[in-house]
């Protein structure tokens, strides 16, 4: 109701004022919003905010919009009353849109889908709470992020979004599209789900998102102001010419008598004054030609309000079904170093994300008690800003300077400190326990003081996924001999190896094997028997002509002579491949005048097409014992690996740790690990999207135009959030990684995951600063990892991989205490059930009054392919939850199979006493949701065909026009909570009241 005015007889030419506000970049979050440090880039939010806001009030035609949540949430706090009304009544009238809607505008190559979505969710819930129905954006904003994923697409879509603009497009893509007119699109998110459930359309923006040529106004911009007095500077005629020439250029390359134009960029508005003034004069002047016969009508506007213009105009609309990855600007230079740079903060990252979803969790479960007591006052809410925070496209990304990397790091740790308090409240309370609990943050690097110095100690093993977990559970020791014992006080098969390479002082690490219940946690025993025995080192098996690693599912085998991966042989199935695995490095190309793009924080070019090996051959030891099987290889001072098989292990693990990368002979090196097997893959690999859909890949093939490609290597490496994976007709290969990582197959057969990258230039991108990472003592960053390796037939391989690489994300939590632990009772669910929507005769819900060494949160597990994806406290007596089939459509026999559970009879924390199911965000109910529908040129999928009058978007759950085959969803009016169906890919969303006992 509040767009302006347009010309249905005119170009209309929408101009859009906005700031692009990195959550961090160049400067630290806190530097941005205050302005300090202004030398390194003239920045400050908190006066762009006052100054767009005192600039709004004064003319009601003019128009703003927003995006970064996490600025704007800091300086309301900051705003008084009438400043908040104002603020208030420009959201409802229109005036100030708010669009995207996330805490940052997220990255889209590293960002896992848990963490995009839930930094969306916390912006939106803000929105909501403080502005209602009009703060909630219907645009999504991603002007900046260096390439575009379908998973992200498929997530605004299923959250209500009825569009999404976006900045950045390979430069051939986008001269492609130019050419036919297709800059504007339908994209759909997902194969799975029916449209147009996670259909989206989508704007590429004209300028990126910087304003035309010559019309810059802001304080940072040099173009003049436009002169309209009769002096000698007057300009306002060229000026308006200008602009004009450049509006009818651009309408050549879109579909309707509607562009838009954005009037703004990097930090501006600071003088919102400079910006609006000339903007009203360009109208005005703009607009008086009309009277001489311009067809053209400039206006104030948003994204929301061109969107419904291009509603209106009933086109039909291209569909595009793959995404925009990898990213280029320009011949040989491809935005694809970014998918693996900063790999330490990377990892982080998903842990930290990890970990939050135990925070909430447990507080959800405990309920309130768990945020004061009885270890003190505990808060889910600074992790969750600073994961939120660490989703922005220039933070897990990899593209901040320093000392901003080491400020979202130091964002990250107070916030785990904040929700280890609520951690340990909430076992407390669920274990009826108050012993003193300890977590030991340093793990990575073998440094535990409470076992090391502790001779008799609890482990507490907290398992976050709804179903049975087994897990390592390894700490540094310093005697030689412990009993372990589980929580009904049996033994548990336990060792202690000698340790090398721990950061501390402990000689020794003891490894025994824990489990935990779904949603739950054990706790173990664990006591000193021999203290003072002399240090009996463990023994390596030599003379082995071959060595080899083996238990009941895998045989692992090893060329004796270079210490190089041989062979994975499935023992099950009974098939092997012969698979070559070892490091390498491509030199990084520097810059210089023969090769003036270098190697740098976004931008991969490497000097040469062939990599170069690290080492020839590799030192090995081998280590085998009742619980595990380890080949250590050492191929430098800087690079080495241990292969790991343990009993019951369907996988093989890589650790490795590479770093300082040596760079005294003057070049920066990018390290990867390769593959390389005799599959025959005709060019072909797959590679995951935020972690959850698999895309195929072509080498030196884009599926919507034809690629000219100019880097052999670098362009064709696409982001890697938890797997990769080569296959034949038979065969597959899969690895699964613990952070994003950019991968490939440069040779058929072969697929490569790039570790770690040290480079000694910048690609001049506007970083300003080589990507050349200090470590903690200054020689340089060394970075430790794990890759699971799977070999299963390719009909048979998701059913492996897809639990697989939800344990790699959400993987179980060690808990501390000294001294003996509970070891009274047992406190859990009833065991796997066959049909989950039918189960009677479960105990009555509540926290245990009694110690308990064990505790599961759900009467039953779930299937390995139903996740519970989120389990969050919103309010008193309320828990959001997300429920999701992890599985794509045709991907598995079983595991893509529709899957349901009865929510009523799930839990045994607490009794759900009403369910409302949500949209994806979790912030407006499912039924509320009315998206625009667009017409394809396909003409099905519920999309409209040519000529159909267009409605809003019917319920998520009741698409008018499923394809054929597909399932049609229970309609939202008949939501069964006793027996709730998910399709693959689909996730659902519930906001539960609950009820807890005691």
């Amino acid at each position: 109701q509040s767009c302006p005015p347009t010309r249905p007889d005119m170009l209309n030419v929408h101009l859009v004022p906005h700031s692009h506000d990195d959550v961090g970049w160049l400067k630290t979050v806190d530097q941005y919003y205050y302005g300090v440090r202004n030398r390194d880039q003239h920045a400050g939010v908190q006066y762009i905010l006052d100054s767009v806001v005192a600039q709004l009030a004064t003319d009601p035609s003019r128009r703003f919009v927003y995006a970064e949540v996490a600025f704007l949430a800091r300086w309301w706090q900051q705003q008084d009353q009438a400043t908040r009304r104002l603020v208030r009544e420009l959201v409802q009238e229109g005036r100030l849109e708010l669009v995207g809607g996330g805490w940052c505008m997220s990255d889209e190559a590293a960002a896992h889908y848990g963490g995009a979505l839930e930094q969306l969710a916390l912006g939106r819930r803000f929105l909501r709470r403080l502005f209602g129905a009009c703060g909630t954006p219907r645009v999504a904003w991603q002007i900046d992020p260096f390439g575009h994923a379908r998973e992200l697409a498929a997530t605004f879509a299923q959250m209500g979004y009825d569009g999404l603009f976006v900045g950045r497009v390979d430069h051939q893509d986008k001269w492609a599209r130019l050419q036919r007119r297709e800059l504007e699109l339908l994209w759909r998110g997902s194969t799975s789900l029916p449209p147009p459930r996670t259909d989206i359309f989508t704007g590429i923006l004209p300028n990126m998102y910087n304003p035309p040529a010559g019309l810059c106004w802001d304080q940072l911009c040099t173009d003049p102001p436009v002169v309209d007095g009769d002096g000698p500077e007057r300009n306002v005629d060229s000026v308006v010419t200008s602009f004009l020439e450049a509006a009818a250029t651009q309408a050549q390359q879109y579909r309707t008598n509607h562009i838009l134009m954005t009037m703004g960029s990097d930090f501006h508005y600071e003088n919102a004054h400079l910006w609006f003034k000339n903007l009203d004069k360009l109208i005005a002047h703009a607009n008086a030609r009309q009277a001489n016969g311009s067809r053209v009508h400039a206006l104030y506007s948003t994204p929301s309000c061109y969107l419904r213009e291009l509603h209106r105009a009933n086109l039909t609309w291209p569909l595009k079904t793959d995404d925009f990855f990898p990213y280029s600007d320009g011949p040989h230079q491809f935005w694809t170093g970014f998918f693996s740079s900063r790999p330490a903060f990377k990892g982080y990252e998903r842990l930290s994300s990890g970990f939050l979803q135990i925070c909430s969790q447990l507080e959800a479960l405990a309920g309130p008690s768990a945020r004061v007591g009885p270890y003190g006052p505990g808060d889910s809410s600074v992790l969750r800003e600073a994961v939120a925070v660490a989703q922005h496209h220039d933070a897990v990304a990899g593209t901040e300077r320093q000392h901003v990397a080491d400020d979202y790091a130091r964002q990250l740790a107070k916030g785990w400190d904040s929700c280890q308090v609520l951690v340990a409240n909430a076992l407390s309370l669920l274990g009826g326990t108050k012993e003193p609990l300890v977590f030991c943050n340093a793990l990575n690097i073998s440094v535990c003081p409470l076992s090391e110095t502790t001779p008799h100690f609890t482990v507490i093993l907290y398992n976050p996924l709804a179903w049975d977990m087994t897990w390592p559970v390894r700490l540094p020791v310093r005697a030689t001999s412990y009993a372990v014992t589980d929580p009904q006080g049996q033994p548990v098969a336990s060792q202690v190896s000698l340790l090398r390479g721990g950061a501390g002082g402990a000689p020794g690490e003891l490894l025994f094997q824990a489990w935990a219940p779904p949603l739950g946690f054990s706790t173990f025993q664990v006591k000193q028997l021999s203290p003072g025995a002399p240090w009996d080192p463990p023994r390596w098996p030599s003379g082995d002509p071959e060595p080899q690693l083996e238990n009941e599912h895998l045989r692992v085998r090893f060329d004796p002579v270079t210490g190089h991966l041989l062979e994975i042989q499935n023992l099950a199935k009974g098939f092997s491949l012969p698979v070559f695995q070892s490091f390498y490095w491509y030199n990084a190309s520097a810059g210089d005048g023969l090769s003036p793009q270098a190697s740098g924080a976004y931008i991969f070019r490497p000097n040469a097409s062939a990599p170069i090996p690290v080492a020839k051959r590799a030192a090995t030891r081998l280590l085998k014992t009742a619980l595990v099987q380890e080949l250590h290889q050492n191929f430098s001072a800087w690079c080495s690996q241990v292969l790991r098989l343990r009993p019951g292990q369907p996988y093989l693990e890589l650790e490795w740790t590479v770093g300082p990368i040596p760079v005294a002979d003057g070049l920066g090196k990018e390290v990867i690990s390769r593959f390389e097997t005799p599959l025959r893959t005709a060019g072909r690999f797959y590679t995951d999207s935020n972690g959850r859909q698999v895309l195929e890949r072509r080498r030196d093939y884009r599926p919507t135009w034809n690629l000219s490609q100019s880097e052999p290597v670098a362009g064709n490496y696409y982001p890697v959030n938890t797997r990769i994976f080569i296959k034949d007709e038979k065969v597959q290969l899969t690895v699964l990684t613990d952070r994003s990582q950019g991968g490939s197959s440069i040779m058929d057969g072969s697929l490569e995951l790039m570790v770690h990258r040290r480079l000694l230039n910048d690609d001049n991108r506007g970083l300003g600063e080589p990507l050349d990472e200090p470590g903690a003592d200054g020689r340089g960053l060394v970075v430790r990892g794990r890759h699971l390796v799977l070999l299963d037939t390719a009909a048979a391989a998701a059913d492996q991989h897809r639990p697989r690489a939800q344990e790699m994300v959400t993987s179980p939590s060690v808990v501390l205490a000294p001294g003996p632990g509970p070891h009274l009772r047992q406190v859990s669910g009833e065991g796997p059930q066959g049909d989950l929507c039918q189960v009677s005769g479960a105990r009555s819900p509540g926290s245990p009054a009694r110690p308990s060494a064990q505790f599961s949160a759900l009467r039953r597990a779930l299937p390995p392919g139903l996740h519970l994806l989120t389990v969050e406290p919103r309010g008193p007596g309320a828990v959001l939850l997300r429920l999701e089939h992890l599985f794509e459509r045709g991907e598995s026999h079983n595991g893509s199979r529709p899957l349901s559970v009865d929510l009523t009879t799930l839990f045994s924390a607490f009794t759900i006493t009403s369910v409302q199911e949500m949209a994806l965000g979790g912030d407006i109910p499912l039924h509320s949701v009315s998206r625009l529908l667009w017409n394809t040129a396909t003409g099905t999928g519920g999309c409209g065909g040519p000529g159909e009058a267009l409605s809003p978007q019917p319920p998520a759950h009741s698409p008018p026009y499923p394809p054929p085959g597909t399932p049609k969803p229970r309609p939202l009016a008949q939501l069964d909570p006793q027996c709730v169906r998910l399709e693959p890919m689909e996730i659902r969303t519930f906001l539960a009241s609950v009820r807890y006992e005691g």
